[in-house]
């Protein structure tokens, strides 16, 4: 579905590709994933369950709830 996670890099302000994306359950019922950009800065990104899980089928982040 999707070729790549597009988060926020909080080092450069700017919206990036995710590597070594992990996505988790935030309390309140969203999901997000955090990740590094390829020059190592740490970036996040809010997403909804069904992206959530797209992304973990197509091998862009691993589960980690």
């Amino acid at each position: 579905m999707a070729k790549e996670l597009i988060g926020y890099c909080l080092k450069t302000k700017k919206k990036e590709p995710m590597v070594k994306g992990v996505i988790s359950k935030t309390t309140r019922g969203t999901f997000i994933a955090k990740g590094v950009t390829k020059e190592g800065n740490k970036m996040s990104v809010l997403m909804s369950e069904a992206t959530a899980l797209a992304a973990v089928k197509d091998g862009l982040a691993t589960k980690g709830w």
